[in-house]
């Protein structure tokens, strides 16, 4: 006795010639399953939809047909259909597509396989907004990193450091003078903003809660008009004595050119002086040749 039912009739969703067999199982534990087939007009046995659409091609469009009825989901061809004319109608308006989501492969699978998108396509250009950019946030008292360089001359010597007004104070825990100095240069080199200092009164009681890393390690202070006044008399003092040094160096190197020129005169003097003693000791010393 037949452990299977067999039973095949000709498939209407298909191409003319087509049949579809549904093949019951009778026995065991997979009793009352059912498994589906299909066999074209010449014979050939097909057990899967993959296997059917490898065959009939682009002759027919397998996206809405259910292997396991053998019908064409009306479900289906609704959404293609709604799908292209939603596709139609934003082609005709020309609207961006919008959608982040990956698009679906149009295959004959069962399941639906993703579409590998690829972006780093050589004549794509990407757009970046220098304003929205957003900055590494800084170290606290990154400043102290600075502490224990010192300034040397071309001779080797240490360079006397700058004194600081009375009026600068610094912010922070073992902030000392050349903390704040190195703060203070590193925050005119580096930073586009005005130089306030701290503004934040709560700083000096939490200095590593409201410190402004932007701002270098000091109280907020004001630069008087009195302060600009004193700083220009002291550049001028400078200038001036750098302008003393300079002139007292060309003199003394055109001093040092000038007897440089007048040593070899000398020295050329000096030789003929002593040829003209030598040819008169030849003039006196004739007479007493002869008599010899």
């Amino acid at each position: 006795m037949e452990a299977m039912d067999r039973k095949r009739w000709e498939c209407s969703a298909l191409p003319q010639g087509w049949k579809r067999e549904e093949v019951t199982r009778k026995s065991g534990l997979s009793a009352g399953k059912s498994d589906v087939y299909y066999y074209s007009p010449s014979g050939k046995k097909f057990r899967s939809k993959p296997q059917l659409a490898r065959y009939l091609g682009n002759s027919m469009d397998l996206s809405t047909f259910d292997f396991r009825t053998g019908k064409m989901l009306m479900s289906k061809v609704n959404k293609n259909r709604q799908r292209m004319r939603y596709d139609c109608s934003s082609q005709a308006k020309g609207k961006p597509d919008l959608n982040t989501a990956l698009p679906v492969r149009q295959t004959a699978s069962i399941f639906k396989q993703p579409v590998t998108k690829i972006t780093n396509h050589p004549n794509n250009k990407v757009k970046t907004d220098p304003q929205k950019a957003v900055d590494q946030p800084r170290q606290l008292f990154w400043e102290k990193k600075l502490s224990g360089l010192n300034a040397f001359d071309i001779a080797e010597e240490l360079v006397k450091t700058m004194d600081l007004p009375k009026g600068l104070q610094g912010v922070g825990p073992g902030c000392t003078d050349e903390t704040l100095l190195s703060a203070i240069a590193s925050a005119l080199h580096t930073s586009t903003m005005p130089i306030t200092g701290q503004l934040s009164a709560a700083v000096e009681k939490n200095p590593g809660v409201w410190l402004n890393t932007s701002q270098p390690l000091c109280k907020a202070f004001m630069v008087t008009d009195e302060d600009i006044r004193k700083q220009e008399e002291l550049v001028q003092q400078v200038r001036k004595r750098l302008e003393e040094a300079l002139m007292a160096d060309m003199l003394a190197h055109v001093e040092e050119i000038a007897r440089d020129g007048e040593a070899p005169e000398e020295k050329a003097l000096g030789d003929e002086d002593g040829e003209e003693e030598e040819e008169e000791e030849d003039v006196d010393r004739g007479p007493e040749v002869e008599n010899v």
